[in-house]
């Protein structure tokens, strides 16, 4: 049986504007329902063109913002280049996410920080309904993201305006530990998002590895959680944050379904898939968001879409 989740109405402690916003994305878009099923596209940054080549006509990020309106997204996220150079065709139509910071994948990953590359006021002058931000958890220089994200912190609550953490376990001491997607890991970064403030936090669905889960500190190093229980884990861990669920590299549309089935028993509040949908050619991408769409209201138990989403479909 599916978990029922964080509501919005557990989140009494927002600012009107944070609320507002959140609504939107959670009732007014997407799938609607209290469920978030986002679209990013910051890969450009974070990992160069090559996840482009798989599907050429996604490096036009026209396609990726036509396929979050037809598709029903709740928002598409991207870095503010994107928005600022592609977003005004679109603006209404789907909310937007802004990432305010953000780096390459060149340098190795032991000292992971994503210095700023926007602000919240930049989110706040283009319309967006929240601002996405990546903390490396565990990181050497956690230390100066984390002092990063608290200035961001006090701007988002002077502005109104949530904050979507991309909580990422990172570096060689994580790695030391059993690495970035063991339920160690995933579960600790879900934890750091809620204690730093964010709103939602985006993780990766958590791996329990045999091999590796004997370097995890105790009682990680025991646990034999089956896929759900070790999700709905992480989900406790946010606790007063909103858990979307990552896609990572592209999967089959099994392995995908499974992720999406799992996770929702599992409480999440969404998904933030990228890879996983625009990597498709664009009806087969189209008809893999009907299908999480599809998903997320039959475990809401959704008769039909809502307001504007029921109108779009």
């Amino acid at each position: 049986m599916a978990q029922q989740g964080l509501t919005l109405d557990d989140m009494d402690y927002l600012s009107p504007g944070k609320k507002a916003r959140l609504y939107r994305m959670l009732y007014e878009y997407g799938p609607g329902h209290g469920k978030l099923m986002i679209l990013p596209i910051d890969q450009g940054l974070e990992h160069g063109p090559r996840d482009f080549f798989e599907n050429p006509d996604s490096i036009d990020p026209e396609f990726q913002y036509r396929l979050a309106v037809e598709g029903h997204f709740s928002a598409i996220a991207l870095q503010i280049g994107l928005a600022e150079k592609y977003y005004r065709k679109f603006a209404g139509q789907v909310p937007l996410i802004v990432k305010i910071n953000g780096k390459t994948e060149v340098p190795p990953d032991d000292e992971s920080f994503s210095p700023m590359t926007g602000s919240v006021l930049d989110a706040v002058r283009l319309g967006a309904d929240a601002a996405g931000y990546t903390c490396y958890v565990g990181s050497a220089s956690q230390d100066r993201d984390f002092i990063q994200f608290n200035q961001v912190r006090m701007d988002a609550e002077k502005y109104g305006m949530p904050v979507i953490m991309w909580a990422y376990p990172r570096g060689k001491y994580v790695e030391a530990k059993g690495g970035k997607d063991s339920l160690w890991a995933v579960d600790y970064a879900a934890r750091v998002a809620q204690e730093l403030g964010a709103d939602v936090v985006k993780v990766n669905f958590p791996k329990i590895k045999p091999e590796s889960q004997s370097l995890n500190p105790k009682p990680y190093n025991t646990l034999t959680l089956p896929p759900e229980e070790a999700m709905r884990k992480v989900v406790a861990s946010a606790g007063r944050t909103l858990t979307l669920v990552s896609g990572g590299e592209k999967k089959g549309d099994e392995d995908l379904h499974r992720v999406v089935q799992t996770a929702l028993k599992a409480g999440v509040t969404g998904f933030i898939f990228g890879r996983n949908i625009w990597q498709r050619k664009y009806p087969d991408a189209l008809k893999m968001s009907q299908a999480i769409t599809e998903s997320i209201w039959n475990t809401v138990g959704a008769k039909e879409a809502s307001p504007k989403s029921s109108a779009r479909v």
